[in-house]
């Protein structure tokens, strides 16, 4: 999965696109698994944005009290307003200013999630987690060179209460399971690891349903939900 594709499908989930533009991407979307990971990315990184939005609804008389304050006619005797003071008075095209800001902000948000701070944010190895019995794809994982294992759920998995969601790692047989960490629900997580190896081809991602606070034995106990290997990325 290239940084292009990720930044485009950013681009498709926030709404940036022009008619033309997603109906394109959306044809890719239906041949393309990588391109569907993406979206799936970022829509599960965005609805933490969403659900931090408070809904606000405006009373019926707002508009009508703007649109009366703007469309005051000026004395004869002043001076034609500027360009800025004409854009004030244009009730829609505030609206588009307000709406060309909030896009800007969500685009910068976007770039900086793909490529923060023009760092190249490349994975070492990705998985793609599998139900065991029915194959069906379940979560993603990034594992970087510097130790970070990013997890991303690609559906909702039903967490019964007093039990938690447990990311475990296998890369030697011998050593066995190491725990990457906890997750309370279903949501995407960057987890930072110490003490493990570089991530190689083939290393083994699962994750589990363990008691709350995580396996007592240091171990999986619960069922496997989700498990892959991992592949290095061209």
């Amino acid at each position: 999965m290239t940084d292009d594709l990720i930044a485009t499908a950013g681009e498709y989930v926030a709404g940036l696109m022009s008619p033309d533009e997603q109906e394109a991407f959306e044809r890719l979307i239906a041949s393309d698994a990588d391109a569907r990971r993406a979206v799936a990315d970022w829509r599960t990184r965005l609805l933490a944005l969403d659900e931090t939005a408070t809904q606000l609804t405006p009373s019926d008389a707002l508009w009508p009290a703007i649109e009366a304050a703007v469309g005051t006619q000026r004395p004869v005797s002043e001076p034609a307003p500027g360009w800025f003071a004409r854009l004030w008075q244009d009730v829609s095209a505030l609206r588009l200013a307000t709406l060309a800001g909030a896009a800007a902000a969500l685009l910068l948000a976007v770039l900086l999630v793909v490529q923060p701070f023009g760092r190249s944010d490349k994975p070492t190895v990705v998985a793609v987690l599998n139900a065991p019995n029915t194959s069906e794809a379940g979560a993603i994982v990034e594992a970087f060179a510097d130790g970070r294992i990013r997890v991303v759920p690609l559906r909702a998995i039903p967490v019964p209460e007093g039990r938690v969601l447990q990311v475990w790692t296998l890369w030697d047989r011998q050593v066995g399971p190491r725990s990457v960490g906890l997750m309370e629900r279903a949501e995407a997580r960057d987890y930072a690891t110490s003490g493990m190896p570089r991530p190689v081809d083939q290393q083994l991602y699962e994750i589990t349903l363990e008691p709350a606070g995580g396996s007592p034995t240091g171990r999986p106990t619960g069922p496997i939900l989700y498990v892959g290997r991992g592949a290095t990325p061209l």
